[in-house]
């Protein structure tokens, strides 16, 4: 008689296990809060109207003032921090320079990442949290907010703040117009002068 005992993990497929943050960890981890998350989302959405499977990386001041962002699409098919890192870490080198040398972060990365499925917390979300602590770290960032976008609207994890616009399905907005549903409409934030901001292109990642 034979039993199905599954082979023991591979030591990769362990690691791999490893380059995920949980969601524990990361409300843990001292995250700042966004100021304006919904005039952050709507800026972005509308630079680079990112569709299912597409990462926004974007840098912002210490007034949250858009400095550079970048889109690419994930096209691997495994889910491994380590990869997200690389593939975050290679468009931030893109688009501003590093802060190595400052002794504390003075810039923020946040990402925003439009995916299938409900919004509640995945591996795949996991997986980006690790990544993207890890590039800030590497490039000299502080880990900024993980945004979701699906079709059920954007929700930044961790905080439980989030909207029903845009969602990953929404057409674009003008930049100057207020976001539909606000009590108190505002415009949305340009990028400041001498800001580099990045087209959105894809990359395999």
């Amino acid at each position: 008689m034979t039993f199905g005992f599954a082979p023991p993990p591979s030591a990769d497929s362990a690691s791999r296990v490893g380059r995920m943050l949980q969601p524990a960890e990361w409300a843990a981890a001292g995250i700042p809060l966004l100021r304006n998350p919904r005039e952050v989302v709507t800026g972005l959405h509308s630079r680079h109207l990112p569709t299912p499977s597409t990462a926004v990386v974007a840098v912002l001041d210490p007034d949250e003032r858009l400095t550079a962002s970048a889109s690419f699409v994930r096209r691997a098919a495994a889910v491994d921090g380590w990869d997200f890192r690389n593939a975050l870490l290679a468009q931030l080198r893109r688009v501003i320079p590093h802060d190595l040398r400052r002794r504390t972060p003075i810039r923020t990365a946040v990402l925003l990442y439009c995916r299938e499925g409900e919004s509640r917390w995945t591996d795949e979300d996991g997986a980006w949290m690790w990544g993207l602590r890890d590039a800030c770290t590497l490039h000299g960032l502080r880990c900024g907010a993980y945004i979701t976008l699906t079709r059920d609207g954007w929700r930044v994890l961790g905080e439980g703040r989030g909207g029903r616009r845009p969602h990953s399905a929404s057409l674009p907005v003008e930049l100057d117009v207020a976001v539909e549903g606000d009590s108190d409409p505002k415009p949305l934030p340009r990028p400041h002068l001498g800001a580099r901001t990045a087209l959105s292109h894809s990359a395999a990642v």
